[in-house]
């Protein structure tokens, strides 16, 4: 099943609308795996690029995606469990520096981001078809817990498009 655009605030309709097909679990899977040989295939000297002054280098991306699906399952958990708490945002501005991952070997945050997507697929797999349902808010923006798998999923896609369009295809 796939999430309807009243599960989630519209500022993340374009991130499910790039998941194909309905099986949350077999996308997490085949995405990832996809992002892996991607991210397996850069060279070394092209980790640390900035496109653009105050851009984020690749690495930091990776590090990006890393952190934000650890707050999407800690979102997803709550709200799966039936907690009520309006849950606060928080700020990848912040995060993306704090987490120095632009100093680490880009094959270090690919095995890192592989050990959180393994996570991802055994909380997501634990859910049954109510707790998917299941809502709650967080940032002030309500979203289910299949929508919060999804965008984990099209969170990952539009990150890899930026690093392909910006990042590897400079002229």
């Amino acid at each position: 099943m796939r999430p309807d655009k009243e599960d989630v605030a519209a500022n993340y309709h374009d991130y499910i609308d790039k998941v194909v097909g309905d099986n949350l679990l077999l996308q997490m899977s085949l995405v990832h795996q996809s992002t892996q040989r991607f991210l397996a295939n850069i060279d070394q000297d092209k980790e640390g690029l900035r496109y653009a002054e105050g851009k984020w280098s690749i690495r930091e991306i990776v590090g990006h995606l890393i952190d934000t699906e650890r707050v999407f399952n800690y979102r997803a958990l709550r709200f799966a469990r039936g907690d009520e708490t309006d849950l606060p945002g928080y700020d990848h501005g912040k995060f993306v520096p704090e987490s120095k991952a632009h100093g680490r070997l880009l094959k270090d945050l690919a095995q890192e981001y592989q050990d959180v997507r393994n996570a991802s697929i055994a909380l997501f797999g634990s859910f049954d078809e109510e707790m998917l349902a299941r809502s709650g808010t967080a940032n002030g923006n309500k979203a289910t817990v299949l929508a919060l798998g999804f965008i984990i999923v099209g969170h990952e896609l539009h990150h890899r498009a930026v690093i392909e369009d910006k990042y590897l295809n400079l002229s």
